[in-house]
């Protein structure tokens, strides 16, 4: 995703938020929030995998992308969690943006109740309301893009994630904006090995930024990642836990091709 197209996506997120803020009151939210049971321990669940394997997958739910297009035609959430979790996949990551990536809230409830995996909301979260949102439609975790805001509003918008209950995913991209995360408390760091610039992957930006990461907060490498080379690479360099999506996205059963992952990169 191009730093272009990520201001194209806050523009009309926006917009989106605007709208649909006023479908669903915030009090609507609070209300629905407060007789929701505990989150499922989505940090915990990836730190103790992470530490006894060093393979810690978050196994990814996602129909389209602004680059692919569609990416799977025949989309089912309830049957692709379900694979993921016989496939041992440690979480889930579903995308719930509807303009850029053929997404839906809809999407994550059906895929959380279908399986017994934390579930990580991933959408371009800007806005307080959001964040309520994302524990009202039963997710256990938030990614917070450090690309996409400010100081203040990373630090807003992670606090009121850890209000709710929700684990906080801080996504980062380079040294600048992992300076930015390490300044906010918490307990993941996402390092995005998508250049947005160029366009391109490089699993050197995991190794490259990892080490300013202190030992009390997990990283998760995410994109370009494909192969058990890419993993073997990357545990190397001291990396347990990932995120991979597109891949198993584009095979008829995505936990087969997870466990496949899992079991050539341990051979």
């Amino acid at each position: 995703m191009s730093s272009d197209i990520l201001k194209t996506i806050l523009e009309a997120k926006e917009q989106e938020v605007e709208r649909r803020r006023s479908d669903r009151p915030l009090d609507e939210l609070k209300a629905i929030v407060k007789d929701l049971p505990p989150c499922r321990d989505f940090a915990g669940e990836l730190r103790t995998r992470a530490a006894a394997t060093q393979d810690a997958v978050i196994a990814e739910v996602k129909r389209a992308s602004p680059s692919a297009g569609i990416i799977r035609p025949d989309f089912d959430p309830e049957a692709i969690a379900k694979s993921y979790q016989a496939g041992g996949a440690t979480c889930l990551s579903v995308l719930t943006d509807e303009g850029f990536f053929g997404g839906q809230s809809a999407f994550l409830v059906e895929a959380r109740a279908a399986c017994r995996l934390p579930v990580l909301r991933k959408d371009f979260i800007i806005d307080p309301w959001q964040v309520v949102e994302t524990r009202a439609i039963g997710s256990d975790a938030l990614l917070l893009i450090v690309a996409a805001l400010n100081d203040d509003q990373l630090a807003e918008l992670s606090e009121l994630g850890k209000e709710l209950g929700l684990a906080v995913l801080v996504e980062v991209h380079d040294e600048e904006e992992m300076e930015r995360a390490l300044k906010v408390p918490g307990d993941l760091v996402g390092i995005n090995n998508r250049d947005l610039h160029r366009f391109v992957t490089d699993l050197e930006t995991t190794l490259r930024l990892a080490p300013m990461v202190p030992k009390d907060r997990l990283v998760v490498s995410e994109s370009g990642i494909h192969g058990p080379e890419d993993i073997k690479k990357l545990q190397d360099g001291g990396i347990g836990a990932f995120l991979i999506g597109e891949a198993f996205m584009r095979v008829e059963e995505p936990g087969e091709a997870l466990s496949s992952l899992l079991g050539a990169h341990q051979a």
